[in-house]
């Protein structure tokens, strides 16, 4: 796992400023791919994409990609007929967990084009919530609970 820094917009992941020869050769020929979260655990920006992108935004949804991603989460909400039209012909057009994470993130990131339910919202508020506050500790077996 990379070196993570304080938690925040970017739930204590790093961007990568530095890309490796492939994901160069990638973001060249996609400049629609504003960021990737990659298999090294950073946050990539691609250098080539449109000067009106909001790369907080998209640092912000690679950010939650990543957490989601560390931890086997998968959003548990349900996906409406116009999300799923929207991402028919991507990568997560058959693949109904990528897309909630995709979504999770876009709600996450506030990108408008995720069209999110109230359910979805609350899903995302509900599962950052958790994520940037202590968790209490597992009671110990055997010892009494006050």
């Amino acid at each position: 796992m990379p070196e993570q820094t304080s938690t925040g917009g970017l739930l204590g992941y790093q961007i990568r400023q530095q890309l490796y020869p492939g994901e160069n050769d990638y973001f060249k020929k996609n400049p629609t791919v504003a960021g990737m979260a990659s298999e090294s655990g950073h946050i990539i920006l691609n250098p080539f994409s449109a000067i009106g992108v909001n790369r907080d935004a998209v640092a912000r949804n690679e950010a939650l990609r990543l957490h989601m991603r560390d931890n086997s989460v998968t959003p548990q909400f349900d996906l409406t007929p116009e999300q799923r039209a929207s991402f028919q012909g991507t990568a997560y057009g058959n693949d109904d967990a990528a897309l909630r994470q995709t979504l999770a993130a876009r709600i996450y990131s506030g990108d408008p084009s995720a069209n999110a339910t109230d359910q979805q919202s609350q899903w995302v508020n509900k599962y950052l919530s958790g994520i940037q506050s202590p968790q209490p500790s597992a009671p110990m077996l055997g010892v009494p609970q006050r």
